[in-house]
């Protein structure tokens, strides 16, 4: 079964916000535990260039997971994942956009 690439676009208007957001999501593989275990393969963020291209996305995540089944429990019950969801609600511009595929 081939792994999950999902990368997820935000549009965070404060360039201290976007630092705090990939502070969080590269610690995120370490922090998101499944059945008390890491299950997350690689996280990590960076912030885009500033493009009229990026249509004000000015982070983005990358994750990658072993399987469809893992990345839905980082969508609906991972505890670190719903934390950085909280604390950022609110504060950027709409929902992400987020798109996944197998990975090759």
């Amino acid at each position: 079964m081939p792994k999950i690439v999902r990368l997820s676009l935000f549009k965070i208007p404060d360039p201290e916000m976007i630092k705090e957001a990939i502070q969080m999501y590269n610690t995120l593989a370490q922090d998101a535990k499944k059945d008390g275990k890491n299950y997350i393969q690689l996280a990590q963020a960076n912030a885009t260039y500033d493009d009229p291209r990026s249509e004000g996305y000015s982070m983005l995540a990358r994750c990658i997971f072993e399987s469809k089944e893992d990345m839905d429990y980082y969508d609906n019950q991972d505890e670190a994942h719903a934390k950085i969801k909280a604390h950022f609600k609110g504060r950027v511009g709409g929902p992400p956009l987020v798109i996944y595929s197998d990975m090759q």
